[in-house]
């Protein structure tokens, strides 16, 4: 995924600039950026490289480099930002968290057009050099960001620093948040509130779905209304925000809280503790240690001196290891006990078999596994979840394949999987196993349990999760659980 921020201020901005964009580090572990203005030095770009160290130890050295009293940044998982660009709109850096399912597809109607694509050592398509592209367009920002809306096919939500303040617009379905604050002298917009509390800003405004602000120090200028309809991702609450961050008005750890105390108040299972994986399963933890009226404690601590992040690299191999490193289970808190863990979701499912394993190796009398979120059996088409290829590669997928092809041999995590060698299953049969507590979602949530060798598996109710956020069902993106299109609360479907 990624996050960026963005500051206009009357005075100085690389320090804002600086430690804002720091507080995207959970967002992103590939490519950190920033870009600033001033009038007298004009625009000021540099990129980095992070798959090795940490984005304040590549920028710190170089930060009084960034002139001027405006500036962006972003930390990234996916491409090289901030793009700087020269048209007729004038000139402008430019950063976007976005997935574009239709990438090569407006590249060659661009290319067309007779426009050009640098070349990159990644050998691949800049996503955001293509929305830059497709803004210098339109005949001003509003039409070129509007043309962004009409051509991709994924979400695009953007920060726009332009030689007049910045400009900020959401996706067209509003997946993906910007959130903006004010503090006396001046505003900044970003993908996470978190990074207000210790610069000085307090939550001014949440940007909506298709809006376009225009950010100057002295105030905000409406450039295009938000649509009325919205379909906000809710894994934002659930894996991707910081506790203290705010989405729509609803704060994620008042989230995960609610999820974990619902799921304790009903949970009949006999257990002497429970802990949290950390870190987006600790909120849940202490919310279903509540319902429940078991003691909450840490038997897995992370070694946050060196691995301080949630995201891990690409390479399935070294997710494995990386997982293993920086999670450390404590013996003495783990034997002879009856253990619940609480864990945001389960993709692959290998690295929580392993850990079963583990804590039942360290002495754990059982092993209880309680997820935030409904079993993910769709892929995700609007951003990037995970580094999964397919939907093959998700552990509930590969638990229907066998059931609904009687294959015997039941599929390993370790196997390969493929559209090409494996049978189609029919989307009616697939949204059985997506309903809650239907005998085929039943019957489905007990085989990964075997195959994980837990020594129970729940997950949280899609209506839990939505009435924790407190948005109507429509106004939520829930595809991943359950295949659900575009949707109005209207009922008409788009």
């Amino acid at each position: 995924m990624g996050g960026f921020f963005g500051t206009v201020l009357s005075e100085p901005c690389a320090a804002d600039l600086f430690y804002g964009t720091d507080y995207q580090s959970h967002l992103g572990t590939r490519r950190g950026g920033m870009a600033t203005f001033s009038k007298e030095h004009g625009f000021y770009r540099v990129i980095h490289n992070l798959e090795s160290t940490y984005f304040r130890t590549r920028f710190e050295s170089e930060l009084d480099m960034f002139k001027g009293e405006s500036g962006i940044g972003i930390i990234s998982d996916t491409d090289a930002q901030p793009m700087l660009m020269n048209s007729h709109l004038g000139r402008f850096a430019l950063v976007t968290v976005a997935k574009i399912n239709n990438m090569e597809e407006i590249a060659d109607s661009l290319l067309k057009e007779n426009m050009h694509l640098s070349e990159f050592s990644s050998g691949k398509i800049n996503p955001t050099e293509l929305v830059g592209l497709l803004i210098i367009k339109g005949k001003n920002f509003v039409e070129g960001i509007e043309n962004v809306y009409r051509n991709v096919k994924g979400s695009c939500s953007m920060l726009l620093l332009t030689e007049d303040g910045i400009i900020a617009a959401r996706d067209f379905w509003g997946r993906t948040p910007i959130v903006i604050g004010k503090k006396e002298g001046g505003y900044a917009a970003t993908s996470e509130s978190t990074a207000f509390p210790n610069l000085g800003y307090e939550t001014e405004y949440f940007v909506g779905p298709g809006e376009i602000v225009r950010l100057r120090s002295n105030g905000i200028e409406t450039l295009r209304p938000a649509e009325k309809e919205v379909q906000v991702c809710s894994f934002l609450w659930i894996y991707y925000g910081f506790p203290t961050s705010c989405y729509e008005g609803k704060n994620v750890e008042d989230v995960r809280f609610t999820t974990g105390r619902v799921m304790g108040e009903s949970d009949d299972t006999e257990i002497d503790s429970v802990g949290g994986i950390p870190d987006s399963g600790i909120g849940m933890a202490i919310g279903y240690a509540a319902g429940s009226k078991v003691p909450y404690q840490r038997g897995i601590s992370k070694y946050t001196p060196t691995w301080p992040r949630s995201f891990m690299p690409a390479n399935q191999e070294m997710r494995n290891l990386v997982a293993k490193m920086k999670l450390i289970p404590n013996k003495d808190m783990l034997k002879g006990k009856r253990c619940l863990f609480c864990d945001d979701s389960i993709v692959r499912g290998t690295q929580l078999r392993d850990s079963a394993k583990a804590l039942k190796l360290l002495g754990a009398k059982e092993v209880h596994m309680r997820i935030a979120c409904p079993p993910l059996i769709y892929a995700c088409p609007f951003i990037n979840f995970s580094a999964s290829k397919s939907e093959l590669e998700l552990i509930t997928r590969r638990v229907i394949q066998d059931f609904e092809t009687g294959n015997d041999k039941k599929t390993l995590l370790s196997d390969t999987l493929t559209t090409q060698n494996v049978a189609s299953i029919p989307d009616e049969r697939i949204k059985a196993y997506a309903t809650t507590d239907s005998p085929e979602y039943k019957t489905m949530v007990n085989e990964i349990a075997k195959r994980l060798e837990l020594d129970s598996l729940k997950f949280s109710k899609l209506e839990t999760i939505v009435e924790a956020i407190g948005l109507p069902k429509c106004k939520i993106c829930t595809h991943c659980f359950d295949g659900s299109s575009f949707h109005t609360c209207h009922g008409a479907n788009i």
